[in-house]
């Protein structure tokens, strides 16, 4: 049977056509590479049992992984001292991804005043130009995660980075 030129195409992809996409990990780490490396071999996982807000999940390769479906990240520092691997910082307290604010879906970027985001932002990250149109300072932000599951409209995502 002939392949369509998309199939052709697609076959030269690394991901054949799935979207890969990467997870948060953990803070205090600045080396992506490293939870890779280390946390594949570590059997008991202690971070995950220490986690206070109980967002520190395992993936399929054993490597833990922050899910904002409930919290954010306290920056607690709880998750660093039972790593047997000792390569966790506490003076690198910030999350590696890439925060998003979907303006399509933002109330207050389409007319309907909502500052849910703004409200338990810590860093103050998130501000307003005038009343409807937030504003994620990416310098300040450093991906904590409290702002995704108060928005009401699910219009803010941090990506994990590859």
């Amino acid at each position: 049977m002939a392949k369509s030129r998309r199939d052709i195409f697609t076959s030269f992809s690394f991901t054949q056509g799935e979207d890969v996409e990467a997870k948060v990990r953990l803070p205090y780490c600045d080396d992506l590479s490293l939870f890779q490396k280390y946390c594949t071999q570590c059997t008991d996982k202690p971070c995950v049992d220490v986690c206070e807000q109980e967002i520190i999940k395992i993936d399929d390769s054993g490597v833990p992984y922050l899910a904002f479906d409930l919290q954010g990240c306290t920056f607690c520092d709880d998750c660093i001292e039972p790593c047997p691997e000792d390569f966790l910082d506490a003076t690198l307290p910030t999350i590696q991804g890439k925060i998003e604010l979907n303006i399509l879906k933002c109330f207050s970027w389409n007319q309907t005043m909502c500052f849910s985001c703004k409200d338990p932002c810590i860093d103050d990250a998130i501000s307003f130009i005038g009343l409807f149109r937030p504003k994620i300072d990416e310098e300040k932000c450093t991906n904590c995660g409290f702002c995704l599951k108060v928005c009401p409209a699910d219009a803010i995502t941090i990506k994990g980075l590859l």
